[in-house]
């Protein structure tokens, strides 16, 4: 019994030195928390901003991939979902410019496109009648300059220089309407010479001619998005020449007699030169004919953002830009536009150049936001407010 007691105890001790070595031998392995914190600065500073660097990469590309997958499902809501409506305003709207069209191609083919956005045929407008617009003539100078001056819409030209600017708001837009009280200032601002060369943006066309205001003009040449803004791409007259005549005149023209009449619809060369036009462009469609707004059919359209020219039947001049791709103010489609100006008094307007180009510049600045990720673009054409005493 004894024997067998002393074989326990011995068991016992034996075990406790293994395992005394065991903890020993673990600890001669761990190096001390000096030694960490040591081997943790052989990393220098160069090492640690790549890690850093690389982890931000990280996140922004998971960031940008989970947005990406984000958009495409919107997207394809509401190019697959079941409302007609959505599908075509969407279609429309990307259509509708040159760096993004091909979206609607991720879902429908070339021919499912053409049948929801209708043909490219030139549409047929009544002719605009110049009898409807009676511009008064100049009363004498009775020295009551740079007072308000209330007109018969309502509006109220608070500092007396002759335009009057307003904030215009609908549903998912929002811009600025100009209106020129006198139709005499205002002339097309373009430099016929630079024409494939390199065009203006709305500030320096302003500049170049002394104008106190402007809004952007006709469509011009922008492969993939990257014109140079210096050839337009449809008919232009300028101080009555006719330039690029052959290349038609799109789904409208704009343009201003020797009378400072505004002539909306789509002309020929020889009907241009019978209307004695001074100054046009072409764009469309034409919103407005004789104080009523064009065939619904005409105007369907996506949201996006817009300029656009009328005129009221006392000669003055509305010019209207709508902010657009933004989350205030996606856009506005033609209806939208036509409205705006029937609510002004417009006798005859026609939409021009939209998407990243609408620009208006007033007194040094300019009034509403570009809708372009690559800065205020240059342009061939423009409509031009001439500073008061320089009418031609």
């Amino acid at each position: 019994m004894q024997d067998e007691n002393v074989s326990l105890e011995a068991l016992i001790a034996d075990a406790n030195e293994c395992l005394r070595r065991t903890q020993h031998s673990t600890t001669d392995r761990m190096p001390a928390p000096e030694q960490r914190q040591s081997t943790a600065k052989k990393r220098s500073p160069a090492n640690r901003a790549l890690l850093a660097l690389t982890a931000t990469l990280i996140l922004l590309l998971e960031t940008v991939v989970l947005l990406a997958g984000a958009l495409y499902g919107v997207m394809f809501v509401l190019a697959k979902g079941p409302s007609p409506t959505a599908r075509d305003l969407f279609i429309r709207s990307v259509r509708e410019t040159s760096a993004v069209g091909f979206l609607a191609n991720l879902f429908y083919t070339e021919a499912e496109i053409q049948e929801i956005i209708g043909s490219n045929i030139t549409p047929e407008y009544d002719d605009s009648d110049s009898s409807l617009i009676q511009i008064p003539q100049p009363k004498p100078d009775d020295g009551a300059q740079n007072t308000p001056v209330t007109d018969a819409w309502g509006l109220t030209d608070e500092d007396g220089d002759g335009i009057i600017i307003e904030e215009v708001r609908g549903e998912g837009y929002q811009g600025y309407m100009m209106v020129v009280l006198d139709p005499s200032r205002v002339i097309m601002g373009s430099v016929p010479e630079s024409y494939g060369s390199r065009g203006y943006t709305v500030e320096q066309m302003a500049n170049q001619f002394d104008a106190v205001a402007g809004i952007n003009g006709g469509g011009f040449y922008d492969p993939d998005g990257k014109g140079n803004g210096s050839i337009p791409d449809t008919m232009v007259v300028y101080e009555g020449q006719i330039y690029y005549a052959e290349n038609g005149t799109r789904f409208g023209f704009a343009g201003f007699d020797k009378n400072h009449i505004l002539h909306v619809g789509n002309f020929s060369q020889q009907q241009i030169l019978e209307r004695e036009i001074q100054y046009g462009v072409c764009f469309g469609p034409v919103l407005v004919v004789n104080g009523e707004a064009v065939d619904p059919d005409i105007l369907a359209s996506g949201v996006n953002p817009r300029t656009a020219i009328g005129q009221r039947a006392d000669g003055a001049v509305l010019m209207l830009v709508i902010n657009g791709r933004q989350i205030s103010s996606l856009g506005a489609t033609f209806g939208d536009m036509a409205e705006i100006f029937l609510s002004y008094g417009a006798v005859n307007a026609c939409n021009l150049d939209g998407g990243s180009s609408s620009m208006m510049w007033y007194d040094g600045q300019y009034v509403n936001t570009s809708a372009s990720v690559i800065g205020i673009r240059p342009i061939p054409t423009s409509f031009l407010v001439l500073k008061e005493g320089n009418n031609p």
